[in-house]
């Protein structure tokens, strides 16, 4: 019954962080039309966001356990919830790039706490991988929620409106709640800290992760898979509103069905991952994710949409692009899961660290060169680039299975 408690606990923070960090998509919409940002300039929020979970990452992997896994998210849930009151009241672009700054802080001591604490609450390597799969699975539910939310508080009479903002009060309140119920569970770490250590001996445990040839091809393969991974997510409500289209509520809405296909493809993950090679599900996931690049974007070409569009009444093509991500979403929380629970429990905390350092660093550039391959030669074009990172991320994904093996 512990354990289920805490899990609980820990599916809720990261729902809440899903709907946070995914909201950049959206927000990149709307800082266009309510403060007249171009595309360049509005994708610089995703650095914003990613560049600080890279650094505090990489400052806090190591220690993270001696400050205390549990104390860790209850900072950062205090400090999310205090930012998202203070966003209904934004009237300026600068408000973005610091709530994105605290997101990003908030969501590195977030994430390090989350995925050490699967090493602390499992049994086995099939049960974490399995934790795994559904936990980002639950990610994805929270992306999916939070594109509904925000696209209920958006007036597409009014482009101009600012009552999109109100969607943080909700956001702040989740926050709060998720704050209280934490500060009431418990959670032993005495697994995850090595005991009578310095600073000086953390980071030397942590630097020697860079010897294993397995961690530096998964770095390698997170790196790439989050390329791809947050162009798509970031860049689908623009491509939906300006190359389809769509009305601006209907373009977030996309964004929904797109983390919805993620959330599927991720509990997917968790119950394959029972039954076959985490080898196995990653390179059908790739192939099948490049396929469908290749099929399902010339149907995006020369769309004639109806005056009154709605989703009962739009062309193919607005349904099945958000549908690729199920191919797309099981091979993160695959690669995670096996290099977790190939080292000791008292490294999974430097070693989540290396995850969300390189995601971030990945998600950045993918969401970056989207955005300036968009507003130069187009949505379509931006999306076909993602065929390089995916040839590179299956080659990896082989050589790191083999060092795994030996």
């Amino acid at each position: 019954m512990r354990n289920l408690n805490i899990k609980a606990v820990l599916f809720l923070n990261y729902f809440l962080f899903a709907i946070l960090l995914n909201s950049v998509g959206t927000v990149i919409l709307q800082v266009q039309q309510n403060f007249g940002i171009s595309k360049s300039e509005a994708s610089i929020l995703e650095g914003f966001k990613d560049l600080p979970i890279a650094i505090c990452s990489f400052l806090l992997a190591s220690f993270l356990p001696k400050i205390g896994l549990k104390k860790s998210m209850l900072i950062a849930l205090a400090l999310v919830s205090v930012m998202c009151f203070l966003m209904p009241f934004a009237n300026a672009f600068w408000y973005f790039k610091i709530l994105f700054c605290v997101v990003g802080i908030s969501f590195a001591l977030i994430k390090i706490s989350v995925f050490t604490s699967i090493g602390l609450i499992t049994n086995n390597d099939r049960e974490h991988s399995s934790i795994m799969g559904f936990l980002e699975g639950f990610f994805m539910i929270g992306v999916l929620v939070g594109n509904v939310l925000f696209s209920l508080f958006i007036d597409d009479n009014d482009p101009q409106s600012k009552s999109w903002l109100n969607t943080y009060w909700v956001l702040g309140l989740l926050s709060a709640v998720s704050f209280l119920i934490l500060l009431f569970s418990k959670l032993d770490e005495s697994e995850a800290k090595i005991e009578n250590t310095s600073l000086k001996g953390d980071i030397k445990n942590s630097v020697g992760l860079f010897k294993l040839r397995k961690v530096l091809f998964f770095i390698v393969c997170a790196f790439l898979f989050v390329l791809v991974e947050q162009s798509f997510q970031t860049w689908t409500p623009t491509f939906y509103k300006e190359i389809l289209h769509l009305p601006t509520s209907m373009a977030v809405q996309a964004g929904a069905v797109l983390a919805g296909a993620f959330a599927l493809g991720r509990f997917l993950s968790g119950f394959f991952s029972k039954k076959y090679k985490w080898i196995y599900v990653v390179s059908f996931c790739v192939i099948c994710f490049a396929v469908s690049v290749f099929l399902v974007l010339p149907l995006t070409h020369n769309i004639h949409l109806d005056e009154n569009v709605t989703w009962l009444n739009a062309p193919l093509a607005v349904y099945i692009f958000p549908l690729m991500g199920v191919f797309l979403a099981p091979i993160y929380p695959s690669i995670n899961s096996v290099i977790l629970a190939s080292i000791p429990k008292y490294l999974q905390s430097s070693m989540s660290g290396l995850i969300v350092v390189f995601s971030a660093i990945g998600g950045t550039l993918g969401s970056m060169i989207t955005g300036f391959v968009f507003q130069e030669t187009g949505g379509q074009q931006a999306f076909y680039l993602s065929f390089i990172p995916l040839s590179l991320l299956l080659i990896f994904v082989i050589m790191m299975n083999k060092q795994l093996k030996k």
